[in-house]
């Protein structure tokens, strides 16, 4: 028998079937003296004590369930035998010659056919080509007759994505629109920040954010450059437009190969957007093209920065009326770009010479080496006259005019400067901040500050706002927005408030909007949050007739008037 069954009558079976029973014996024989001892021990009797089963007796119902048994079918095919014939032949030498022969002439018949075939390609591709211009001017018939794919569709997808978002977020969109905070009527010298939207996409978690500018053109629309402020994490960067009227997803995304450090808008081509990045790398995007590449980019050819571009400021030419824009670097070199027809043209403007006291006569100053730029801005006013912030914590007042010297050094902080920013109603006025934990105010005559301002931590960015010329906002590296009203407290901020909850992030931008009462700030966690300034932070401190009136003035002079008195308490 095939297997390993044994006949039951056989001595094998028998010796197994007598091994079985001789094991259930000792088994038995070993259980009861078991209870024997445990009864002569004075133990409690142990198969009555023992469960009958394992199972949780306080949740267990034994059920018993009886199923019928399926039939065995069994079934089986039987197939009738494939035909054998039988074959034989006898093959002589001339028969085996006769093969080969046969087999040779089929090989050189393939190979022609394989020849002709490859002609046929050629000339086929020639005819596709002469075709091509054809096909691609039908193609272009049909995309243009193509409903789904036109631009139509695509700008009313874009509006139906708009209104299902402002739906979705429709009690933030009322706060934005008309939202005042009511308490601040019965509180002077105090304002709030009311949270809007926070603007984040999953890519830009990993970044930091190292720039904000909203659009001179668009009030809605704002640009951000994602890369990292570590040297030791430094990869490829981010550039984001995000607009107020969609705000779950970006309306332009472009990818680069280095860290984003700096962007500007330019004021009157609003949609060019110059980009200075960590390698040192400026470009020119036109957010209006679509793809991910720069209609400009600097090469080493043409000119190039050594080390990480901190600030980009767009102006226009004086004499060739050209689009041009100014950078900033750690190379200590302040260099214009001017855009020609095929490439980015760049001309050193100033070399940031580091300044050293020599040690025999400390009045006496010389020049060695190159100083870090870390911030730059133009004066409104004169176009010639400039401001520089180092690594050092000097700042500088330079001209375009005499780009050999300095026309004055302040000595400002103790640490590098983060920000300088004139002020846009005073031509005189302009605020620096600094990882030395201060902000102070300038009037770029004197050699001394104005006002001076403690925050306790590192301030990353500060910010004038566009409506007062008193009111400017801060932030800190311990999370926090400072905005202060020097007209109405020139001690203490109006608003300090906690804007990131997680306690390792820290904020580094601030921008004020143009046109609404917004504020966005950015921090190294890659998100950018949108705060609504309370009608205390807003003041612009019209003058009042007797019945509570506003007379007429000129707002402009009303702000400028605003900081001289402030200049004149300092002075005296």
């Amino acid at each position: 028998i095939n297997g390993c069954s044994l006949h039951k009558e056989s001595e094998e079976a028998a010796q197994q079937l007598h091994n079985e029973e001789s094991k259930k014996l000792d088994v038995e024989k070993l259980r009861k003296e078991a209870v024997q001892e445990a009864l002569e021990s004075g133990e409690e009797d142990i198969e009555a004590d023992a469960p009958k089963t394992g199972k949780n007796q306080f949740n267990y119902s034994e059920r018993a369930a009886q199923t019928f048994n399926n039939t065995l079918k069994s079934r089986g095919v039987a197939t009738e035998p494939p035909p054998s014939v039988q074959f034989f032949s006898t093959v002589t030498q001339w028969d085996i010659y006769d093969a080969y022969i046969q087999d040779l002439k089929k090989q050189i018949i393939d190979e022609e056919l394989v020849k002709q075939a490859e002609k046929k390609k050629v000339v086929g591709i020639q005819h596709d080509d002469i075709s091509s211009n054809n096909n691609n001017n039908t193609n272009k018939i049909n995309k243009e007759n193509d409903m789904v794919h036109s631009q139509n569709m695509s700008n009313a997808l874009k509006i139906l994505e708009r209104m299902v978002n402002q739906n979705a977020e429709d009690e933030i969109f009322q706060d934005f629109k008309y939202y005042e905070d009511a308490s601040d009527n019965y509180r002077n010298g105090e304002g709030t920040l009311t949270p809007l939207w926070r603007f984040l996409t999953e890519k830009s978690k990993k970044y930091h954010v190292t720039c904000l500018r909203w659009n001179p053109n668009y009030p809605d629309l704002f640009a951000v450059g994602y890369g990292s402020y570590d040297f030791k994490l430094q990869g490829p960067g981010m550039l984001c437009c995000f607009s107020l009227k969609n705000t779950s997803y970006p309306e332009y995304s472009f990818t680069i190969d280095s860290g984003v450090m700096c962007l500007d808008f330019h004021p009157y081509y609003h949609s060019l957007l110059a980009v200075g990045c960590y390698d040192g790398t400026v470009m020119v995007f036109d957010v209006r093209v679509k793809g991910n590449k720069p209609i400009y980019t600097s090469t080493i050819r043409t000119g190039k920065h050594m080390d990480p571009v901190w600030q980009v400021y767009w102006q226009e030419e004086d004499l060739a009326k050209e689009l041009n824009f100014f950078s900033i670097s750690s190379d200590g070199l302040v260099a214009s770009w001017i855009m020609s027809k095929n490439e980015l043209k760049m001309e050193p403007v100033m070399q940031l010479k580091l300044l050293s006291s020599s040690k025999d006569d400390p009045d006496d100053v010389n020049l060695s080496g190159l100083a870090g730029g870390c911030c730059f801005d133009f004066n409104k006013y004169n176009e010639n006259l400039f401001i520089v912030g180092t690594e050092e914590g000097i700042i500088h007042k330079c001209s375009k005019a005499y780009s050999g010297q300095y026309l004055e050094t302040y000595h400002a902080h103790h640490m590098a400067v983060y920000a300088l920013k004139w002020n846009p109603f005073h031509p005189r006025v302009f605020i620096s901040c600094s990882a030395d934990w201060t902000i102070k105010i300038w009037d770029h005559t004197s050699s001394t500050p104005i006002l001076s301002f403690d925050l306790g931590n590192a301030v990353s960015d500060v910010a004038w706002s566009p409506y007062s010329s008193t009111v400017f906002a801060a932030v800190s590296s311990d999370r926090k927005v400072h905005v202060f009203d020097l007209a109405e407290n020139k001690h203490e901020p109006l608003c300090e408030q906690l804007i990131v909850k997680s306690k390792r992030a820290r904020l580094t931008h601030v921008c004020f909007n143009e046109v609404n009462p917004i504020i966005i700030v950015g921090d190294d966690r890659g998100g950018v949050t949108s705060l609504k300034l309370s009608p205390n932070l807003r003041k612009v401190h019209a003058p009042v007739g007797e019945d509570g009136e506003i007379l007429p003035h000129d707002p402009i002079q009303l702000q400028v008037d605003k900081m001289e008195k402030l200049l004149q308490a300092a002075s005296t």
